[in-house]
C-alpha cells in the first residue's frame, strides 16, 4: 500500500508534465510498459485487497470485545471469544482470496488504464526507473519507521486537543444511553448525565 502511495505521488509529478485534460494515445509499446507497472504493484495491490477484506472483520471483533467486557460474564467471555476469532478468520480465510481476485483483475482496467491516458511512454520508462531504482528500494526499508515515527509524534502533539473532545464525546453517549435506559439498572438510570454512577462507600 506504501508503494501505491508512493506511485500516487510520482504520478502527481510526471503528471504536471502529462496532458491532463486528453487522453494521450496508446500505442503496444505504451500498454507493455504499463503491464510492467502493473506487474511491479501487484503485491502492494494484493495487500490493498487484503486490508480492504479485513479491515470489516477487525471492526466487528473490536466491537464484540467491548460488548463482552460489559456485557457477558467472566466465566463465558474466553469461550465466546474463542468462537468470534475462529468466525473472523473463517471470513478472513474466505473473503481474502476473493478480494484479492478480483483486485488484481481489476488493476489493468483502473490503475492500467489511468497511467495509459495520461501518460507518455518515456514518463511510464520513469516511472519503471523510479519502482526498480536503489533509491526506491531504500524508500520502502525505511518509510514504515519513518510513518512510525511521524504516528506518534502526531499523537503526542493531538493528544491536549483531542481528549478533551473525547471525553465530552464518551459523557454525550452515556448520557444518551442511560436516558434510554437500555439495559440499564435503576442505580445506573438515576445517575446524572454526563457523570459516573457514584461508588458503594467501603470500609
Amino acid at each position: 500500500m506504501k508503494r501505491l502511495l508512493a506511485l500516487s505521488v510520482l504520478c502527481l509529478a510526471f503528471g504536471a508534465q502529462a496532458q491532463s485534460a486528453a487522453t494521450l494515445p496508446t500505442s503496444q509499446a505504451k500498454k507493455d510498459l504499463v503491464s510492467k507497472i502493473l506487474v511491479l504493484q501487484q503485491p502492494d495491490v494484493e495487500l490493498l485487497a487484503r486490508n480492504l477484506a479485513q479491515e470489516p472483520a477487525g471492526r466487528m471483533l473490536q466491537e464484540a470485545g467491548r460488548v463482552l467486557q460489559t456485557q457477558v460474564a467472566d466465566d463465558k467471555r474466553d469461550a465466546i471469544a474463542r468462537s468470534l476469532e475462529a468466525s473472523a478468520k473463517k471470513y478472513i480465510d474466505e473473503a481474502v482470496p476473493l478480494v484479492r481476485e478480483r483486485a488484481i483483475k481489476l488493476a489493468p482496467s483502473t490503475i492500467g488504464a489511468s497511467l495509459e491516458e495520461r501518460f507518455t511512454e518515456d514518463e511510464l520508462k520513469g516511472l519503471i526507473a523510479w519502482l526498480e531504482s536503489p533509491t526506491f528500494k531504500k524508500y520502502q526499508q525505511v518509510a514504515p519507521e519513518i510513518q512510525r515515527n511521524f504516528m506518534q509524534k502526531l499523537v503526542t502533539d493531538a493528544r491536549p486537543a483531542i481528549e478533551p473532545k473525547l471525553k465530552t464525546l464518551e459523557e454525550s453517549v452515556r448520557a444518551t444511553l442511560m436516558a434510554a435506559g437500555s439495559g440499564s439498572s435503576p442505580a445506573r438510570a438515576a445517575a446524572p448525565a454526563g457523570k459516573p454512577p457514584a461508588k458503594a462507600p467501603t470500609k
